[in-house]
This record gives structure tokens, C-alpha cells and sequence, in this order.
């Protein structure tokens, strides 16, 4: 799963799927349920940690197929598969502001609902009108934004059991000059403060209550502490990174070793916004 995840690590899944349409991803899904077999369903990967042992089961992939982007006035359509990035690049050629900080997410559409993710002031709900979602039990149907419980970096499409299939983001008329530069603006930022050379799944840990999760980190003396080949960012304490030979159980013992200093030196839990799969050994 190296392959697929912007971690760069992971085990081999034993079926690796990329459905065509929805019809192949049902199938797929309930021929797994008939059978027992564990399923996941992944986009970009840019927020999972697969275990160095793989998936025992079936990985399914919203890929290219599940790519489309469209405008339809001031509303923007994507689906699943399709990157944030690219979705907030068809706003910038549409003239269409609102999803600007959502372009240096290394994330897919699919992904970022289930997240509700987010960045220099902007979240998916403040731009979500509604989704077509898979519920659990196979049906289809177009969920609006205020029934997903988006909250931070957190909804009620895992919980469900749901997978979103693709989104209407409503959108703002704007100068394509201003939203282009609000956009270069971001991604300097980004650039300047965030660990971008190297392999990571973002953002580590959430932002617990009256704290920033990189600032406790550098005051625990973290900044820079590695275990393996992964390391707490020199650049940016609340990313942890892949140097480049990091083993999927490097990375959960560093960030195990951060959550235990930090709760020790300050008594605040740090919990992950980066979720895992898979066998660890």
C-alpha cells in the first residue's frame, strides 16, 4: 500500500480494486459482504497509515474513474476520486471563489467530506451543499450538507458505514485574478511552513481545545525526534514525516512516543487525525 498512500509505506493488500462506475463498486462491496472479506474504500491516501503486515482483505480505490469535475453556474460537481486540488482549480478557471483554501489539500473530494477537512480559515462545510452518498445498505441517495454532521476534521459518513460517491459545492461569482492570487498566497504559505519535500499524511494530530497540537510538541522538545526513518518535522512540529525509509511501525511508535510526552509534560491528549489500516507488526 506504499503505492497508494502519501505516507509511502504500507504492506501489500491481498486485492487491490479500481471500480469503473458505481454499479462495479457495489458489486464489489457486496461481494465482499458476502463473503466475509474486509473491505476499505480509499481515495488519494493522503490520511491513512497502512501497517507494514498489509490488508487482509480487499482495498478498494476511487480512482480516476472517479475523477469528474464540472461547473454548473455556481455550483461545482465532483466526484470521490477527484483531487481537492483539481476541484479547486476548475473553481479558479470558473471565476468561482470559496474553495481556495482547499487548493494545497493533498487530499480527494470523497476523503475530504468524510473529514471535513480544512485549512487557513475554510472547511468543506462551509462549501458543501449536498452529497450522493452509498449508505451501508446499498441504496443511493443525495444527502445534504447539515445530515453529515460536520464537525471538526470529523462526520457521520464513517460512522454510518456510508461512502460518498460525489459532491455539490456551492460557490461564490468572484475576480479570477483575486482567487488566484488568494490561492498563490496559500500554497506560498504552505510551502514556507509545512514539510512538503518530504512524504507525510498531513497534518498528524488534531487541534486539541485551546491549543495548537505543533506548538506542544516543540515546547515537549519534540521538534526534530525521530524513531526509524520517521521524524516530528524540523520545519513544522505537528507533521510527521517519512525521511525516506520509514517503516509503517516507525511512524505509529513516534507518534505513540509525542502523544506520551505531551500528555506527561502538559496533560493534553493528542489524538490523530491520520487513521490506520491494516496489520502493524
Amino acid at each position: 500500500m506504499k503505492l497508494h498512500t502519501t505516507f509511502r509505506v504500507g504492506g501489500p493488500a491481498d486485492v487491490f480494486a479500481e471500480p469503473e462506475n458505481e454499479d462495479e463498486l457495489r458489486e464489489l462491496i457486496s461481494s465482499c459482504e458476502g463473503t466475509g472479506t474486509p473491505f476499505i474504500v480509499i481515495g488519494h491516501g493522503s490520511n491513512l497509515l497502512f501497517g507494514d503486515g498489509g490488508f487482509r482483505g480487499t482495498v478498494i480505490c476511487l480512482g480516476k474513474a472517479f475523477s469528474e469535475v464540472r461547473v454548473e453556474g455556481n455550483v461545482l460537481y465532483a466526484k470521490a476520486g477527484a483531487l481537492l486540488s483539481q476541484a479547486a482549480n476548475a473553481a479558479l478557471e470558473n471565476g468561482l471563489a470559496g474553495m481556495e483554501f482547499a487548493s494545497g489539500i493533498p487530499g480527494s473530494v470523497g476523503g475530504a467530506l468524510c473529514m471535513n477537512a480544512g485549512a487557513y480559515g475554510g472547511e468543506i462545510k462551509d462549501i458543501l451543499e449536498e452529497a450522493l452518498i452509498l449508505e451501508a445498505d446499498g441504496t443511493m441517495c443525495t444527502v445534504y450538507a447539515d445530515e453529515l454532521e460536520l464537525g471538526y476534521r470529523t462526520s457521520n459518513i464513517p460512522v454510518l458505514g456510508r461512502i460518498v460517491l460525489a459532491a455539490r459545492f456551492r460557490l461564490t461569482p468572484g475576480s479570477q485574478e483575486e482567487i488566484g492570487a488568494k490561492m498563490k498566497e496559500l500554497n506560498a504559505k504552505r510551502k514556507e511552513k509545512q514539510p512538503l519535500e518530504y512524504p507525510s499524511a498531513g497534518s498528524t494530530f488534531k487541534r486539541p481545545e485551546g491549543y495548537f497540537a505543533g506548538k506542544l510538541i516543540e515546547d515537549a522538545g519534540l521538534k526534530g525526534f525521530t524513531v526509524g526513518g520517521a521524524q516530528v518535522s524540523e520545519k513544522h512540529a505537528g507533521f510527521v514525516i517519512n525521511r525516506g525509509d520509514a517503516t509503517a511501525k516507525d511512524i505509529m511508535d513516534l507518534i505513540r512516543e509525542v502523544q506520551r510526552r505531551v500528555k506527561e509534560r502538559f496533560g493534553v491528549d493528542l489524538e490523530t487525525e491520520v487513521k490506520t489500516a491494516g496489520e502493524f507488526l
